[in-house]
């Protein structure tokens, strides 16, 4: 299937025009109706060829139209000629014919909408064209709400998408710190732009690394394209990258840890219904007996496990729900985690002595 941005308005129209039972219009005509509507939605113009194939792939699966070339008398101000016509043979055809429901037509203004967000993406600029052919209205009301971070409309996160989606390598110029003491610049091959708790990540390799390697994209100062440079595929299947891990960090070689935590009769329903990582699992049973008798101390609540490795991430999440979620294994993370909250106590208790 034809991959230009502006093909599925052309079907569109074409589709329109080969259904209308009122006029019967030649190939040429039908080349400068389609153009001329292009043009009122600053799509482009396209040659006569490029129509002829999109009638020819019309024909072909998945459509299967039949479409009829019928004598049509032409004067061409000298005398008359006979031109050849084009329609589909049942007029009531349509490439597009099975209407969308209501909740069909709601899904597909609210994508438009979502993809409209993310401005300066050059793929999605023909955007506002789609929903003007296929009438998507923008009064509508909002029922799915996505928290947007102020990322989203930077022209950063246009171009990194743009250089993913044509493979190109880029050179980025990074702040490690925020403060602008550690500016590094690298050049990368990028995969994946991935959203974690209201930041955007770019995850990439370095030049001479195999390593995955992730850049927060408020950090980046700059970047640019490197056409000249052969583009690198990923080594590795990045959605199963993120099977043992919470967040978005991992130092390489980490292994996955099998981690158990008790929490309260206040956050166990919560916990349930919100799992921290895809593999928790609720230790009930004979399982949740034995962990109660090896921690008696533990009052009512319920007992879980996940297992990843560890990162700041994880420790962050787990520190989150204070005295509702206590981690029991194994030692090096439980003690990390009080050390934490000693720290913690130790900050406040000094601002309570001031």
């Amino acid at each position: 299937m034809p991959t230009n941005k502006n093909a599925l308005i052309r079907y569109k129209i074409l589709d329109e025009l080969l259904s209308d039972r009122y006029h019967l219009r030649t190939l040429d005509e039908i080349v400068e109706e389609v153009n001329r509507r292009l043009k009122e939605m600053d799509s482009g113009e396209v040659v006569r060829r490029s129509i002829e194939k999109d009638i020819q792939f019309l024909q072909y699966e998945p459509f299967y139209a039949d479409i009829e070339k019928l004598k049509l008398p032409r004067n061409n101000g000298k005398k008359t000629v006979t031109k050849r016509g084009l329609k589909y043979a049942n007029p009531d055809f349509s490439i597009f014919k099975k209407d969308l429901s209501r909740d069909e037509e709601y899904l597909l203004e609210q994508a438009l909408r979502l993809l409209g967000q993310f401005d300066g993406l050059p793929e999605f600029s023909g955007l506002d064209g789609w929903r003007r052919t296929l009438k998507v209205s923008d009064d509508v009301p909002q029922i799915v709400s996505f928290t947007k971070n102020p990322m989203e409309t930077n022209n950063i996160f246009a171009r990194l998408f743009s250089a993913i989606s044509h493979k190109q390598v880029i050179r980025l110029v990074y702040n490690k710190t925020f403060d602008k003491s550690r500016v590094a610049t690298y050049i990368v091959y990028p995969y994946l732009l991935k959203e974690y708790n209201r930041r955007w990540f770019l995850f990439a390799t370095k030049e001479g690394y195999e390593d995955i390697n992730n850049f927060a994209l408020d950090r980046i100062e700059d970047m640019e394209t490197l056409p000249e440079m052969k583009y690198r595929e990923c080594g590795c299947n990045l959605n199963e990258w993120f099977d043992d891990i919470l967040g978005v960090s991992k130092v390489p070689g980490s292994s996955v840890m099998h981690i158990c935590f008790w929490v309260s009769d206040r956050s166990k329903e919560y916990v349930l219904s919100k799992p921290l990582h895809e593999s928790q699992t609720h230790q009930g049973g004979e399982a949740g007996e034995k962990m109660r008798a090896a921690y008696p101390a533990l009052q009512g609540g319920a007992f879980f496990s996940i297992d990843c490795v560890d990162n700041y991430e994880l420790t962050r999440e787990l520190s989150s729900f204070g005295p509702d979620l206590i981690v029991l294994s194994p030692d090096e993370l439980r003690r990390k985690i009080t050390d934490r909250l000693k720290t913690m106590t130790r900050i406040y208790s000094a601002l309570d002595k001031g």
